[in-house]
């Protein structure tokens, strides 16, 4: 049958060759599942080393290919995300601290990668790199099981972990902007040349772009906050009820009022010097990521997740 302009029909030999190819593709769709946190660690930390590379002798090849390692670990990480989310059944908001501290540093490394193709001078990755290898690695100590209590409360779990996850990028990337910030500074009180490594932005727009993510951030946490309350209280009639003295509740309230206090600072302070903002919110964003990574690694359990401990308890009370 001839087929008209602009169409194709697939014969029966053809649609036999194609199914005979089935086990040559079944051995890739295998390797993708065993695709390691490990693969995309080593990747940006090789990014990071070609970074660094460049404040020895500047070469634009080594920073494209600090780039393509990146791009590299993302598709890597997305892969390990995608299967996980498979498994589980779950997206990855939902998994399990884990998979949220990844879909963290998943959020940066396309940030990071996306203000690369913006501006290639920008010397982003050298700051960037180092929090996308504190989240992945701390990712491999905490728990890695779903909770069991996200089934009653799917949806409103999205919308509470979503609001959670950008908050925390805009603290993660308020971080980033205020050490360049004091970097910049540093370098235009001493009256030194700009380092053919190190462009960065000027004081004004990164003081600009600080401010800015400080004052979304605070009230996407606290949106967070109250979404959290809200299911803890829905769910204290169900058959997993969960405690507002959970250690993981206590430190999401830490963040918060950390947060809370800087944001209230800002906008009642008068005209705030830009160093002394910087110096405040480099202190409150490392506090804030310490004090959230150590909480989720002690846990034992909690509302992001749970240990093999619970998850047997949970089993046998099932059965």
């Amino acid at each position: 049958m001839v087929a008209p302009p602009g169409k194709s029909y697939h014969s029966p030999t053809s649609i036999v060759s194609q199914l005979t190819n089935l086990p040559s593709i079944l051995p890739v769709a295998m390797q993708l599942s065993n695709v390691t946190l490990f693969c995309f660690f080593a990747s940006y930390v090789s990014a990071f080393a070609l970074e660094l590379t460049q404040f020895l002798r500047r070469s634009h090849v080594m920073r494209w290919a600090a780039v393509v390692f990146t791009a590299a670990g993302l598709v890597a990480q997305t892969i390990y995300l995608t299967v996980r989310s498979q498994q589980a059944d779950l997206p990855p908001l939902l998994g399990s601290a884990h998979d949220w501290l990844l879909v963290s540093a998943w959020l940066l490394v396309v940030l990071y990668l996306s203000v690369q193709a913006w501006n290639r001078d920008l010397s982003l990755g050298v700051f960037c790199l180092p929090l996308v290898l504190i989240l992945v690695g701390a990712s491999r100590f905490v728990r890695n099981i779903p909770n069991p209590r996200l089934g009653q409360f799917y949806w409103w779990g999205m919308v509470h972990a979503s609001f959670w996850v950008f908050g925390i990028l805009g603290v993660l990337l308020a971080l980033i902007f205020s050490i360049m910030y004091l970097v910049q500074h540093n370098r235009l009180k001493h009256k030194q040349a700009e380092l053919p490594a190190l462009h960065l932005l000027s004081l004004e727009r990164l003081s600009r772009i600080n401010w800015w993510l400080i004052v979304v951030s605070v009230p996407l946490l606290t949106l967070g906050m109250i979404t959290g309350l809200w299911m803890a209280h829905q769910s204290g009639g169900g058959a997993l009820p969960v405690s507002l003295a959970n250690i993981t509740f206590v430190a999401d309230a830490v963040i918060w009022v950390t947060m809370a206090l800087l944001f209230g600072w800002l906008l009642t302070a008068h005209h705030p010097a830009g160093r002394t903002v910087a110096i405040r919110t480099i202190l409150a964003c490392t506090f804030l990521l310490a004090v959230f990574l150590v909480m989720n690694v002690l846990a034992p359990d909690g509302i992001h997740g749970s240990s093999p401990r619970s998850k047997s308890v949970s089993e046998e009370t099932a059965a």
